[in-house]
């Protein structure tokens, strides 16, 4: 039977059950869990220091109102990064390939940031739709621009994440099949698409952490307009 290369991206079943729960819950296991002991573990200290870093980082730009969403915040990014980069191991898979996952992500939060907008600054939040100055002629077909834009945020942030992690998981199957390919036939060049895909992975396990952190990053800057 011939496999096809998006293969990889469908969630996988076990006696015709789904396990995109366990692919879900598992990475959360992996991180250390804090202790009542005085002194930590090297991997907790450099946990709390990532952590800490991180909201001071991405809490900066925005003012009191916006601070209550530093857990969520910090436990997204932790979630979607822990999902990318484990889904570069053998015999795994990646949720965050799915483009129904992240649209549930990203649509809710960032629902979440014009409600808050609307009910504390609502007067602010709709002369979003209208930038000032704008002549007489093109307030409707402006307002109707924005409305769009607007209400694309959450697809681009969801199109964004999958896209990005489907194109780097292809290119990677794409040269692993190309060096096995060449191996019996030209080793040479079998070894150098080896090291190509090994720097590819390495590319690819970066992008991999720098997209969680896009997607928090551009929930906060929504969030940033709206308190």
């Amino acid at each position: 039977m011939m496999l096809s290369f998006f293969d990889q991206f469908a969630s996988p079943m076990f006696m015709g059950i789904p396990l995109m729960a366990i692919a879900l819950i598992l990475p959360w296991v992996l991180y250390p869990t804090p202790t009542s002991r005085w002194l930590n573990s090297r991997l907790m200290t450099l946990q709390t220091w990532f952590i800490n870093r991180f909201i001071k980082q991405l809490l900066t730009p925005l003012n009191l109102a916006g601070h209550k969403w530093a857990l969520m915040f910090t436990s997204l990014m932790i979630f979607l990064m822990s999902l990318n980069v484990l889904g570069l191991l053998p015999y795994t898979f990646t949720p965050t390939t799915q483009l129904s996952l992240n649209m549930g992500l990203a649509i809710p939060l960032w629902l979440a940031t014009v409600i808050i907008g609307v009910r504390s600054q609502p007067t602010a939040a709709m002369g979003h739709l209208l930038p000032e100055g704008t002549p007489v002629p093109l307030i409707p077909v402006l307002i109707i621009i924005e409305t769009i834009s607007l209400f694309i945020r959450p697809l681009a942030l969801g199109v964004r994440l999958t896209a990005n992690l489907t194109a780097g998981h292809l290119l990677i199957q794409l040269i692993a099949t190309a060096a096995f390919a060449l191996l019996p036939m030209m080793t040479t060049m079998a070894i150098m698409t080896t090291v190509i895909l090994f720097l590819l992975t390495l590319l690819e396990a970066a992008v991999a952490m720098i997209q969680a952190y896009v997607f928090v990053l551009l929930l906060s800057l929504y969030l940033q307009e709206n308190i």
